[in-house]
């Protein structure tokens, strides 16, 4: 008798014999093999009896198992291989992207096709093939996807030399990266066409369970990570020798935290420290070692603890959802896919699917932190609040919280948060898709909604000249907002306001932090 486990289609065979997209070429049976799934859930022995309808059958003392090849690897020289010889679309790069959120993701772009999907791990590690077929498998074919999970370095270079159609990467593109693909001829590719936010991710600093710190401070992490804090009881904690665990060169999840917490002067890693390939054996250490510590996408905690983060100019930060949404968690980082110039219509509509409302349900069951637009009332005992009411500010300045304090309480705050460039009055590669979201986001409100555009900045220049300039970017807004909304927003009565360079999310005295600063929130008046 076999028990099926978590079996998804009855096409695979069809399929391959449709397509030149993943050939059966070998099966030796009688041989064990090991099935391993990439979070670790999955991990069985067993004697290969057959590979059939997209399960690998194995004997194993509970009698013979089928489990389907969408959640494990098979290890072993008895494997049946696959030769992967060509794909409508290959995506490369990111495993933070690859393994987190786009089997997920393309099984939410084949529902919303009304298409049958097979998902199937290839031999190679950490690289799976999807074939999708209309009508719910009965039609023709809509096409297949291979995604490689490397690193996010590697999504540029498949880019590159043509091994890519679409670049996953959970960092931002490097100039350097982009004028070279520029000059290969692969287009601008910080484009609106070509550079595309799926998803933001909080860079989660994690610890055992066991582990009493619940707080952490950037510095704190400097020490940790050079090396020069070796113990817990150095920081309040158990007297427990600290245990690193990193990532390797080449990961955008490294990059991230090393710009955010060391800038460029990088140290190299602590002795004994562990550095691991992907966010699931980050968290699978950490549970199992009551001193170590780590980081993570957001997606990938798995029941280890989550510490707050405070900056250098003291503003604490939790990695929650709505933090990250509004971009103002410490440790902070998009998630892109990139395409190169003139993409083909399948990998325009992909992405078209990837990034609009529709895909937010998919991209939240993955884990991970969609885009969609999340409320939070803004209380006079918040942390936002509290630190205004603490600074060290002289009476003109005080004036100008006051009269943010006695506003802010008569609305609810919304994620969409609009950022600019220095100086300027230019969105950022964000705003526009945020703005096509808040539009459809008001348009359901009734007539007569109050939205106040609430612009802040950071602190160079003087004071009023900020406060002049945070007015004006609330306006700029509000006419972008109407121009791209239309009779949409035609029934919201919008208000600008403009409070410079107080209550910052960042530190001023970099400039992610006051690129963090220059911002317009969007406060919806409470009901």
């Amino acid at each position: 008798m076999q028990t099926y486990l978590n079996t998804r289609s009855k096409h695979v065979l069809r399929m391959v014999a449709l397509t030149t997209s993943l050939l059966l070429s070998s099966v030796a049976f009688a041989g064990e093999v090991t099935l391993k799934s990439a979070d670790g859930t999955v991990d069985l022995k067993g004697e290969l009896v057959e590979f059939k309808d997209d399960n690998y059958v194995i004997r194993t003392a509970l009698g013979e198992l089928a489990i389907s090849s969408s959640r494990v690897r098979c290890e072993g020289a008895s494997c049946p291989t696959f030769d992967t010889v060509a794909t409508d679309v290959h995506f490369y790069g990111s495993d933070t992207v690859g393994l987190g959120v786009m089997p997920l993701l393309l099984t939410g772009y084949a529902a919303s096709l009304n298409a049958e999907i097979s998902v199937t791990n290839t031999q190679n590690k950490d690289e799976i093939l999807a074939n999708l077929i209309a009508e719910n498998g009965f039609g023709d074919e809509i096409g297949s996807f291979l995604v490689t999970s490397t690193s996010s370095g590697d999504a540029f270079k498949g880019l590159m030399d043509d091994d890519a159609a679409i670049g996953m990467a959970s960092r931002r593109i490097k100039p350097a990266e982009a004028r070279a693909l520029r000059d290969a001829g692969k287009g601008n590719m910080v484009s609106i066409d070509q550079e595309h936010v799926l998803a933001v991710d909080s860079l989660v600093v994690i610890v055992n369970p066991e582990n009493g710190i619940e707080t952490v401070s950037i510095d704190d992490l400097k020490g940790i990570f050079s090396g020069a804090i070796t113990n817990w009881s150095q920081l309040g904690g158990a007297d427990l020798p600290i245990q690193v665990v990193t990532r390797k060169e080449g990961s955008g999840t490294l990059a991230v935290f090393q710009k955010r917490v060391f800038g460029k002067d990088v140290p190299a890693n602590p002795e004994g420290a562990i550095i691991e390939n992907d966010n699931n054996v980050v968290a699978a250490f950490v549970n199992e070692n009551p001193g170590a510590i780590g980081y993570v996408g957001y997606a990938f905690q798995r029941g280890a603890k989550p510490l707050n983060l405070v900056n250098e100019c003291g503003i604490t930060s939790t990695p929650d959802p709505f933090s990250a949404k509004t971009e103002e968690y410490a440790l902070q980082r998009r998630l892109y896919l990139y395409n190169t110039e003139n993409p083909a219509p399948k990998i325009t509509e992909f992405i078209s699917y990837a990034t609009s409302d529709a895909a937010d349900g998919v991209i939240a069951k993955a884990g991970f932190i969609d885009l969609g637009i999340a409320s939070r009332e803004q209380a006079l005992d918040s942390p936002r609040a509290a630190y205004l009411l603490n600074a060290e500010v002289d009476a003109f300045e005080g004036n100008v919280i006051r009269e943010m304090l006695a506003e802010m309480t008569k609305y609810d705050r919304l994620s969409t948060t609009f950022r600019f460039a220095l100086g300027s009055s230019r969105l950022d590669e964000r705003g526009m898709m945020d703005m096509e979201r808040l539009a459809n986001y008001l348009a359901d409100k009734p007539k007569g909604t109050r939205v106040e555009m609430v612009g802040f900045t950071d602190n160079v220049g003087s004071f009023e000249a900020n406060r002049k300039l945070s007015l004006g970017r609330a306006q700029q807004v509000i006419k972008t907002l109407q121009k791209v909304g239309g009779d949409r927003v035609a029934h919201i009565e919008f208000e600008a306001s403009g409070f410079g360079e107080i209550s910052p999310t960042g530190c001023n005295n970099s400039e992610a932090g006051r690129g963090a600063n220059r911002r317009v929130e969007v406060w919806l008046a409470k009901n």
